[in-house]
């Protein structure tokens, strides 16, 4: 079950870290039609939700969700440890660091990170 939280004054739609994977485009629109009901302005994703599928860029679903994410004008902020994921592909890597330069999507250690970010 998602939740809404505000951190810093930015209403943030919290994923549970249980439940079913997220492997596609089709599976985050239940999220973003959840988050834009709530006027969450950001949606947080555990890492252990997200199919592999998604580290692995030459599937592309990694940039589906992401642009599905840009089009409805939400954030979206991957929570957790990737490590395993960006030490077998420097694509991924370069990806995450990316993302992690704008303002759109991030890829987070932690909510205490995320918080960070949401403050400045």
């Amino acid at each position: 079950m998602s939740t809404l939280q505000t951190i810093h004054d930015v209403p943030v739609l919290m994923c549970a870290p249980e439940g079913e994977p997220i492997g596609g485009e089709r599976d985050v629109l239940d999220l973003i039609g959840n988050a834009g009901y709530q006027g969450a302005e950001w949606v947080v994703i555990p890492a252990g939700r997200l199919d592999d599928a998604f580290f692995r860029l030459r599937t592309r679903v990694a940039g589906d969700i992401v642009q599905k994410f840009v089009n409805y004008r939400l954030g979206l902020a991957v929570l957790g440890d990737i490590s395993r994921h960006t030490e077998a592909s420097s694509a991924l890597r370069d990806f995450v660091g990316e993302c992690n330069r704008g303002r759109q999507t991030w890829f987070l250690a932690d909510v205490e990170e995320l918080g960070q970010r949401l403050s400045g």
